[in-house]
């Protein structure tokens, strides 16, 4: 077989990856399925210093009991434990997984949705594939499949997100909480080195709270405090939702700004995805006339 021959296989490899996912997720082979899923609390809630890197979220240590002896293990996140915790208080509830018989392995899952199936690469290797038909098609037959197949792929995308949902369930949470006073305790520096050498520094405010309930909130604020590098020892205000304190802003208006960026780009996705689709389909309907 030809190199030209061998080249046009391509889409066979991102297909046997997602067959072969597919499949150890169906019989509960994959990595996550194997694991132990439980749900661990915070059980202490450390301080980070100021200057200190953002990179290990909020130092915490989590209590969690082995479903089958019921033996309690309590850990610190210190390390590599999975995903940062950004948000913490005592008693806040968390997906955990570790490997059979050994829980000092084990990792926060934030969030758990979706990532209990082991299909998250499965998925990957469908998305590059269809991607990859699309860019085959315009290769062989013309820009118009640029138009069809990327509009398509991307009115698809727009449809199945969920930042729409995800957006107005914020701003309502929001809307019916509660407001507290807070104060930036601490401000993390994190250097980083770009492709041409130049070096930029990232500061994030870590603020604490106390819930009208009496809970102590500390929360990584990526958004909403100006000047963060400056703002050690600010007091703020808080809004957050009771039921959940790690839908919080300390800007409300600026959190309802982000909110209707996020619903007019998706509006504007599926109006241009559908557009493209749309040409696409007619200039490959007046080629064949």
């Amino acid at each position: 077989m030809s190199v030209t021959g061998v080249l046009e296989l391509w889409w066979t490899v991102p297909a046997a990856v997602a067959l072969l996912g597919y499949g150890m997720s169906l019989a509960g082979l994959t990595r996550t399925q194997r694991a132990v899923w439980v749900t661990a609390r915070i059980v202490e809630v450390g301080r980070l210093a100021h200057g200190d890197s953002r990179q290990g979220g909020i130092p915490v240590t989590v209590a969690f009991r082995n479903p089958v002896t019921g033996a309690e293990s309590r850990l610190a996140n210190t390390g590599k434990h999975g995903d940062s915790v950004e948000e913490a208080w005592v008693g806040r509830e968390l997906a955990v997984r570790h490997p059979r018989g050994r829980p000092d392995l084990f990792r926060i899952v934030v969030p758990v949705a979706g990532r209990r199936s082991g299909r998250g690469g499965p998925d990957c290797a469908v998305a590059l594939l269809l991607v990859g038909l699309v860019i085959h098609a315009i290769v062989l037959w013309g820009y118009p499949w640029a138009l069809l197949g990327f509009g398509a792929l991307v009115t698809a995308a727009a449809a199945a997100s969920r930042d729409i949902r995800d957006a107005r369930a914020r701003d309502a949470r929001l809307a019916s909480g509660a407001a507290v006073p807070a104060r930036v305790v601490a401000v993390t520096k994190d250097v980083y080195t770009d492709a041409d050498g130049d070096e930029f520094v990232s500061h994030t405010p870590v603020i604490a709270f106390t819930t009208a309930e009496g809970t102590d909130v500390t929360v990584l604020a990526e958004h909403g405090v100006t000047d963060p590098a400056g703002s050690l020892g600010r007091e703020l205000t808080v809004h957050y939702c009771p039921a959940d304190p790690t839908v919080y802003t300390p800007d409300r208006a600026a959190d309802r700004r982000s909110n209707r960026r996020t619903v007019a780009a998706i509006v504007v996705l599926l109006v241009l995805g559908s557009a493209s689709t749309a040409t696409g389909a007619l200039t490959l309907w007046w080629r064949t006339r």
